[in-house]
């Protein structure tokens, strides 16, 4: 009887893997004539396959981390914190803030500030994460950075504490949804890109689209130019330098000075 039962599945189950193979041909052949972007032939291997980025670590380590502790890195952590505070240093002092101001028509505010200085935090962030655990934890430091100077600046500006307060509550709110966005619009199409950058570098007030357009350009050759530094350099100095706003060729990229640091990464 058994025989009889499996014999009779079979039969069921060869058209039904016809039909199945068939409407699989007939779908690729659809997507194939559909995709509008890169095509290739070649099939991914054990090899080329994407690899993880999370770093391999010990059950001691996954255990301290997911009870709030900070596993051994790779450096010790003092260098990282000194080199997330150069490096949100560089994301202040090395911008150009009144060149943003004037092309993109932005008033000179202590949030037209705080919003071009997160764009470049966020740019480097992007960067930092993927030099695994250890750039993850500089990232918290480089963020840590930011809202100290926030906060200190507001104070210096005569800026009420109970209204400052509320305004530090807005910012970091506004801070997170702007990394969704910038994040979805980086791996997006220029589409993404300008509309994460309209909602909130711009606030939902830009009426000159090569306001836009020259956003886009900007954050494209920046991230390509912090993808060229070299991670190490970049966990021991924190050194970054910054493309100008407006060039000539902003396609191009030049190999960037290696920073000079001694053996205590100073």
């Amino acid at each position: 009887m058994l025989s009889g039962i499996f014999q009779r599945h079979k039969t069921v189950q060869f058209p039904l893997s016809k039909s199945c193979d068939g409407l699989i041909q007939a779908n690729r052949a659809i997507a194939q004539q559909n995709r509008p972007f890169y095509n290739t032939n070649k099939h991914l291997t054990a090899k080329d396959s994407l690899q993880p980025s999370e770093e391999k670590v010990g059950a001691f380590t996954r255990i301290i981390e997911a009870l709030g502790f900070t596993g051994p890195l790779k450096y010790s952590r003092w260098k990282i914190k000194v080199a997330a505070l150069r490096m949100y240093t560089c994301c202040v002092e090395k911008t150009d803030y009144e060149e943003f101001f004037n092309r993109c028509q932005m008033p000179d505010t202590l949030n037209s500030w705080f919003l071009v200085a997160q764009l470049h935090v966020w740019m480097c962030l992007v960067r930092m994460k993927q030099e695994g655990r250890t750039g993850k934890y500089m990232c918290r430091y480089i963020v840590h950075c930011m809202w100290e100077d926030v906060e200190q600046r507001g104070k210096v500006m005569g800026i009420n504490s109970v209204a400052l307060k509320e305004d530090l509550r807005s910012m970091v709110e506004n801070f997170y949804a702007a990394l969704f966005g910038y994040d979805e619009g980086i791996l997006s199409d220029d589409h993404v890109l300008a509309a994460a950058l309209w909602r909130n570098l711009f606030n939902r007030n830009c009426e000159d689209p090569r306001h836009l357009e020259l956003l886009v350009e900007y954050v494209r050759k920046q991230v390509q130019h912090l993808d060229a530094l070299s991670g190490e350099d970049l966990l021991l100095t924190g050194e970054v330098t910054w493309r100008p706003l407006v060039e000539n060729d902003a396609r191009s990229i030049l190999k960037p000075r290696s920073p000079v640091y001694n053996d205590e990464g100073l």
